[in-house]
């Protein structure tokens, strides 16, 4: 299954935010506009090992 970059997915007791296109197989559960990985940016990556993440429904009533 391909999975668009930015998609959020859960596999087994992990949640993960797929930052590029990739093939893939997690439940997906939603999706992110936000660039997680930029070649470009002097900090190509924005999360790192430890950061929490928040994950908020867009729309009231939408999980």
């Amino acid at each position: 299954m391909h999975v668009p970059a930015g998609s959020v997915g859960i596999g087994g007791p992990q949640t993960g935010v797929y930052p590029l296109a990739t093939p893939g197989g997690w439940q997906l559960i939603g999706h992110t506009s936000l660039s997680l990985f930029d070649p470009a940016c002097d900090e190509p990556i924005l999360l790192r090992p430890g950061d929490s993440v928040r994950f908020v429904p867009q729309k009231e009533g939408v999980c």
